[in-house]
């Protein structure tokens, strides 16, 4: 689900819906099984300023088969599942408008069934000021399903790095307090020398003034 945020966040920061902009951003590529996954597929035309209408098919080719299957298309506004093994599970999550340039389908409850690769194709019209262009664009997924979604490498070195700087910082505490506690227990002795001091100064003035008075 936080990959899905994720790719959606960066399809609308890049690829905005009036088109100001467009940046090719890869899917992910694992799946957790029971889980919902986003099949991305971004084609951007090479000219903004240039109108299109693009169409968008999906094609599966399961581990260890040779032969792909059509499972989706997109015509704005109609999308249609083809293959039986999709059916109520895929939904479009591309472009919604006839100038399609995010292609991408979520796929609900996963199965590992699902692994295998699969295949984005653009059928693009440019509506060019002399003549109409066509362009096809293949983009292919391969997707890997698993029991538990592995962790990031990236997550898992900022966990080191976090337990790391704990570590440190309690060190760090520790030697702060050991020092803290050294000056007061030196000031503390400190004080006691000067107290000694000055009483055995005052017992040393009795004495000279007793001293006197025997004399006299």
């Amino acid at each position: 689900m936080m990959s899905f945020l994720f790719y959606l966040v960066v399809c609308s920061f890049f690829v905005s819906r009036c088109h100001a902009g467009c940046a090719e951003v890869d899917s992910q590529t694992e799946a957790v099984a029971g889980e919902g996954f986003l099949l991305g597929c971004i084609s951007c035309k090479r000219r903004e300023e240039v109108s299109a209408r693009a169409t968008v098919d999906w094609h599966f080719k399961p581990l260890q088969e040779d032969d792909f299957r059509h499972i989706f298309h997109y015509d704005h506004p109609a999308a249609a599942v083809l293959h039986e093994d999709f059916s109520d599970r895929l939904e479009w999550q591309g472009t919604l408008n006839g100038d399609v340039q995010i292609g991408a389908v979520y796929i609900q409850n996963v199965t590992f069934n699902d692994t295998g690769t699969y295949r984005c194709t653009f059928h693009r019209t440019l509506f060019l000021p002399l003549q109409l262009e066509n362009v096809v664009v293949e983009k292919e997924v391969e997707l890997t399903v698993v029991a538990v979604a592995n962790r990031e490498l990236t997550a898992v070195i900022s966990e080191i790095v976090m337990y790391v700087l704990i570590v440190v910082l309690q060190l760090w505490l520790i030697i702060v307090m050991v020092h803290c506690y050294k000056k007061i227990w030196d000031d503390h002795e400190a004080r006691e020398a000067r107290k000694a001091l000055k009483a055995q100064g005052s017992l040393l003035g009795s004495k000279d003034n007793c001293d006197g008075v025997q004399a006299e």
